[in-house]
């Protein structure tokens, strides 16, 4: 099955990782700037003849819209998706702590393209997304990911609460994120085998979810707004993770 990939990143992206599985990659004629010719040098000796100029018209026509930065492929799709059980086994093989994002009912490519650009940056193992009640990966979720789509796992599950209960038996602590809450995400300890349960935009997590969380926190807000986006409250909870794991093993180095 083939996908449009569309833009720098997310083109660049999949030269790193899985060349081979690029088709073929239009690029503007007529755009002749700095980033367009780093990106042609690199393409080039990569992709050969699979690499084809290409007018404003066609580009238009692959993507539909004209917001693709004169870069646009037609790839196979890769499979990155796993199983949380390889995803706990290969985090205890390297000897660390497996990060999971679970995100429960965002619908919005957008977020969700923010969300696995989020979670590449703050070293997620895996994302777990619902079948039915998800954004699925297309090209504007590959362009907003900035390459992530291209990189990060996304496990699709039938059943997320199941699936919540699956990572509960191998280890994994389901911290849900909820106003009401009455810790914050900077009272608790993340540096073991954690799952951050985020919830969609205005609704938050659904009851079930809710309730399978063996722990639930909050986001301090100072301001006036009551509640941040999906994208960036995952980063504020991922990178918290980060920084907790980075200094424990920063301090067990100087011991």
């Amino acid at each position: 099955m083939k996908q449009i990939l569309v833009g720098f990143h997310a083109v660049q992206a999949r030269l790193r990782v899985d060349p081979g599985s690029l088709k073929s990659v239009y690029f503007d004629s007529g755009r002749r700037d700095r980033r367009m010719g780093d990106f042609l040098k690199q393409a080039e000796e990569i992709l050969g003849e699979r690499l084809h100029a290409a007018d404003a018209e066609r580009l238009h026509k692959l993507t539909g819209h004209d917001r693709h930065q004169g870069v646009v492929a037609l790839a196979e799709k890769m499979t990155v998706a796993r199983t949380i059980t390889e995803v706990v086994e290969d985090a205890e093989s390297a000897q660390k702590k497996p990060l999971f994002l679970v995100l429960d009912g965002v619908t919005d490519p957008h977020n969700f393209g923010a969300c696995l650009r989020v979670a590449d940056g703050a070293g997620v193992d895996a994302v777990v997304i619902p079948k039915d009640r998800s954004a699925s990966i297309n090209a504007t979720v590959s362009k907003v990911s900035s390459g992530a789509a291209e990189v990060m796992p996304v496990i699709t599950v039938t059943n997320l609460v199941r699936s919540m209960k699956e990572m509960q038996e191998a280890g994994v602590w389901l911290i849900g994120t909820d106003d009401e809450a009455t810790k914050s995400i900077y009272d608790i300890d993340l540096t073991g085998s954690i799952g951050i349960v985020m919830g969609a935009e205005g609704e938050g997590m659904r009851r079930l979810t809710k309730e399978n969380c063996d722990e639930l926190v909050r986001i301090p807000m100072q301001g006036v707004v009551s509640s941040l986006n999906v994208s960036v409250a995952s980063g504020v909870c991922l990178y918290e993770a980060l920084r907790q794991r980075l200094a424990k093993v920063s301090d067990k180095a100087a011991k």
